[in-house]
C-alpha cells in the first residue's frame, strides 16, 4: 500500500466507493442490504513486514511499488501499524544500526502484536546465526521489552518465545488466543472481533453441531462452540493446528475437536471415500457427528468444486471470504440450493479495494 493512500480524511468515502464496487452484485444474487463494520482509521493493523535496505553505513525499512520491484521506498512512519509496532520500530532501527553482529546480511523484519500490546519481532537473516548473534539479541530482547526471533536458512533461534498471546470480548466474554509467529492470524484486531461478534450472532439461533473448514488458530471456533452440541474444526497448518488444541484447552471449552486436515480431505472423509488415521482421535464416529451448520473462511482462492458440492448438503453455511470475487463466483453455485439471509461487509483492509465479506446461506 502506498502511503500516498492512507487518507484518514477520506476514509468514509473511500469505503463507500468501495462498497459500491461489489454491492451490486451481491444484490443480483439477491442478497438482503449488508450490514456494514468500519475500521479504525490508524493503527489498525498487528502485523507488518518489512524489507531491510542496507546502504554503506545507513540501514531502513523499506517496501516496493507493484509497480516497481527495483526501488525501495524507505519508510520512517508507518501509520496503519498499532502503536505497539509504530513505537518499536524507530527503537529497533537505531539498535540494529549500531550493532554489526545483529545487522550483517539481515534481510527482512517481521512485526507481530495483539490488541493489548503484545510483541513479537522477527529477524531474517541471509547467513547462519551463531552465539555471538544470540548474546546480542537477548540483550536487544531486554532492552526493547519483546520476544526476538532469528531466522535463517534451515535456521531458527528464539529469545523468548515464538507467539504471542491475544485477548478478545466476544459478546461479553473473554477468550485467550496463542498466536504463533508462523500461522496466520487476522491483521486487523478490532475487524476481527467484529467478525467474529456476527458470526456469534448468527450462531445463536442454529442447533446441532458444527462443522468448520480452515479453522486455523481457532479463530471463530473458540466464541461460537457455545451455541452448538459438538463443533468438528480442521486446518491443513500444523502450526496452527496446535496452537488451536492449545487455545481450546486455555479456555477450558470442551465440545470441539480438531483435525489436521485439508478442506479437500474433509470432503473426502465425510464422502466415505477411505478412511484418514488423523481422525482417528475422534470421540465419535464421523457419521456420529448431527452437523447441520458449516463454517468456511478459505484462502483467497475460494472453495474448490468439491467442497462447494458439500457445502451445498449443509442446512446453514456460514461464509467468510476475503476475497469477493471468489466468493461470488461460489455463491452463483451455491445458490442452486440456498438462499442468502445475511450479508456483512469488513473493512479489514483500509485504502485498498480488498473487501472482507461475511454471508449467511440457509439451505432452500
Amino acid at each position: 500500500m502506498p502511503l500516498s493512500a492512507i487518507q484518514p480524511e477520506y476514509y468514509e468515502q473511500l469505503l463507500a466507493d468501495k462498497i459500491a464496487c461489489h454491492l451490486p452484485r451481491f444484490s443480483a444474487l439477491g442478497a438482503p442490504p449488508p450490514e456494514i463494520y468500519t475500521s479504525p482509521t490508524t493503527g489498525f493493523r498487528l502485523r507488518a513486514e518489512f524489507r531491510m535496505w542496507h546502504d554503506e553505513d545507513d540501514l531502513n525499512y523499506v517496501m516496493f511499488k507493484p509497480s516497481d520491484r527495483k526501488t525501495p521506498v524507505a519508510i520512517h512512519h508507518f501509520p496503519i501499524v498499532c502503536d505497539s509496532i509504530q513505537q518499536l520500530m524507530p527503537k529497533l532501527l537505531t539498535a540494529l544500526k549500531t550493532q554489526p553482529q545483529l545487522r550483517r546480511k539481515l534481510f527482512q523484519t517481521e512485526f507481530l502484536s495483539t490488541l493489548s500490546g503484545e510483541t513479537l519481532i522477527s529477524l531474517i537473516y541471509h547467513r547462519p546465526l551463531d552465539d555471538d548473534w544470540q548474546v546480542h539479541a537477548e540483550i536487544l530482547s531486554k532492552e526493547l521489552n519483546v520476544s526476538i526471533i532469528g531466522r535463517s536458512r534451515k535456521q531458527k533461534r528464539v529469545i523468548g518465545k515464538d507467539w504471542v498471546q491475544e485477548s478478545l470480548e466476544i459478546k461479553g466474554v473473554h477468550y485467550r488466543y496463542r498466536q504463533p509467529e508462523q500461522a496466520f492470524t487476522q491483521p486487523n484486531g478490532s475487524v476481527n472481533q467484529a467478525m467474529i461478534t456476527w458470526a456469534a450472532s448468527i450462531a445463536t439461533n442454529l442447533t446441532g453441531d458444527l462443522l468448520e473448514l480452515y479453522c486455523g488458530i481457532g479463530n471463530f471456533t473458540l466464541p461460537l462452540a457455545m451455541y452448538f452440541d459438538n463443533v468438528l474444526a480442521t486446518e491443513l497448518s500444523k502450526v496452527a493446528t496446535a496452537a488451536a488444541e492449545l487455545n481450546r484447552q486455555e479456555n477450558n471449552i470442551a465440545n470441539i475437536e480438531f483435525a489436521r486436515l485439508s478442506a479437500e480431505d474433509m470432503t473426502s472423509a465425510l464422502n466415505e471415500e477411505r478412511p484418514f488415521r488423523r481422525l482417528a482421535h475422534l470421540k465419535q464416529p464421523l457419521a456420529a457427528y448431527q452437523l447441520q451448520t458449516l463454517l468456511v473462511d478459505p484462502p483467497r482462492a475460494g472453495l474448490d468444486p468439491a467442497t462447494e458440492a458439500l457445502a451445498a448438503r449443509f442446512q446453514q453455511v456460514i461464509y467468510i471470504s476475503c476475497n469477493p470475487e471468489t466468493l461470488l463466483a461460489n455463491l452463483v453455485q451455491l445458490g442452486e440450493t440456498h438462499r442468502i439471509t445475511q450479508l456483512a461487509f469488513f473493512d479489514q483492509f483500509p485504502y485498498t479495494q480488498h473487501l472482507e465479506c461475511g454471508v449467511l446461506l440457509e439451505r432452500k
